[in-house]
């Protein structure tokens, strides 16, 4: 669809590639959406008569950012068991929505949806039907009987009904297999395996080993066999991550209490790592935890902290994600103050969010960075995040968002009406 290209002048350009910030920098979007040059101002090619110009009167320009763990169905941590007790499915989708355009004006432009969302709501995107970042989704968790996506509570009582097919069960190779069958044949972009078990599981704790290796390594060749696609591991207990890699996972998620045998897999494997350490800013957020999940969260903080900052410090891919759905959404960006406490510079932890998520998505080609050839996927901040990277963890900062060419969200006032 042909829409009026953009030309943004007076930018302070952090293009996504961890290169050297180019100031008075001009960007200059085309009719199919994509970056037709980004650059010098002195290098830029003549305005155009078709091309409305956006002054961004010195403000930092920088990619759409990509957030690799989120549940956008999901409103808080209790809601993983009380989700669809008590409202119409139809009001929870409207609630998705919400979720969708607030996660989009936040500066996150694609996400990865890992478990929770039907490909419905992908459709609905891909259709304009919705505001939200463009998606791909796992639709549903995979464990074993007891594990992690097992939410039968110890009273017996089996929530699953209500679960609007949230999760599979798998206790064997086979079992495994047919379900990341059943997940792609169901839509799934990326298939979510649970290595280990959960601070919100009612049977098991993040210590615990979930499905085994030789389980994720026929899960992974079965995704293999259909496309290609990635594998994502919940994974937080040092043994279960290790089960995660040997098996062949794309990208080890939260990866909270890895050990150094862990971090030397990951490192030859080159697999990433999603901390989603946005999940420990939950103060003021405790009531909607569970009794077990806030008291673990309580005693993992420290360690969980020591050890992914070790895995930062080793040189281990990582790529943003939030968990949003148990951390806050809306929120996305507040990542990107706990990967430099941990040891990434602003521009490292910038490009975790942008061109290392796009790598890890499959997307490198398209999202990730400012060049010219790919989708317009932009942000304008106030503040500069490289002197202070909170300034993006505040979506009031974020005065504009495009996606793929398209203004969706404008509070300068400059841009296109």
């Amino acid at each position: 669809m042909s829409q009026q290209p953009l030309r943004f002048t007076g930018a302070r350009l952090i293009d996504g590639t961890g290169t050297t910030p180019v100031d008075n920098a001009v960007v200059v979007t085309d009719a199919s959406g994509q970056i037709a040059y980004a650059g010098t101002a002195d290098s830029a090619p003549p305005h155009q008569p078709e091309q409305h110009t956006v002054d961004v009167d010195g403000r930092v320009l920088l990619p759409g950012f990509i957030d690799c763990h989120v549940h956008l169905g999901l409103a808080s941590p209790r809601a993983l068991l009380w989700n669809h007790l008590d409202q119409h499915r139809s009001l929870l989708a409207f609630e998705t929505a919400e979720r969708m355009r607030a996660t989009l004006e936040a500066g996150v432009t694609t996400v990865r949806d890992l478990g929770g969302l039907d490909a419905g709501f992908r459709t609905a995107w891909q259709r304009g039907l919705v505001t939200g970042p463009r998606m791909q989704l796992a639709l549903r968790l995979m464990s074993h009987t007891g594990g992690h996506a097992d939410f039968t509570q110890p009273s017996g009582f089996d929530p699953h009904t209500w679960l609007a097919g949230a999760t599979e069960i798998a206790d064997s190779e086979q079992e495994a297999v047919v379900a990341t069958r059943r997940l792609i044949r169901d839509g799934a972009d990326v298939i979510k395996v649970c290595a280990t078990g959960g601070l919100s599981s009612p049977s098991d704790t993040p210590h615990d080993e979930g499905i085994t290796a030789a389980e994720i390594t026929a899960i992974v060749d079965e995704a293999r066999r259909h496309g290609g696609r990635a594998v994502a591991a919940h994974a937080q207990g040092a043994a279960g991550i290790r089960n995660a890699v040997e098996g062949g996972v794309t990208s080890v998620e939260h990866g909270y209490l890895i050990d150094d045998a862990g971090i030397e897999l990951m490192l030859e494997r080159g697999t990433f790592l999603v901390p989603t350490l946005n999940t420990f800013d939950y103060a003021g957020r405790e009531h909607l935890m569970t009794d077990k999940a806030y008291a673990e969260k309580l005693r993992l903080g420290e360690v969980t902290f020591t050890r992914v900052a070790e895995a930062i410090r080793r040189g281990v891919r990582v790529a943003l994600g939030t968990d949003a759905g148990i951390a806050q959404h809306g929120a996305n960006l507040g990542e990107l103050r706990f990967l430099t406490q941990l040891g990434m510079s602003p521009q490292q932890a910038i490009a975790a969010g942008t061109r290392d998520a796009a790598q890890l998505l499959g997307l490198a080609d398209r999202i990730g960075t400012v060049e010219a050839g790919k989708l317009a996927d932009l942000v304008v901040c106030d503040g500069d995040p490289l002197h202070d990277v909170e300034v993006l963890t505040d979506p009031t900062n974020i005065r504009m968002v495009v996606q793929a060419g398209q203004t969706v969200k404008d509070t300068t006032g400059t841009g296109p009406a």
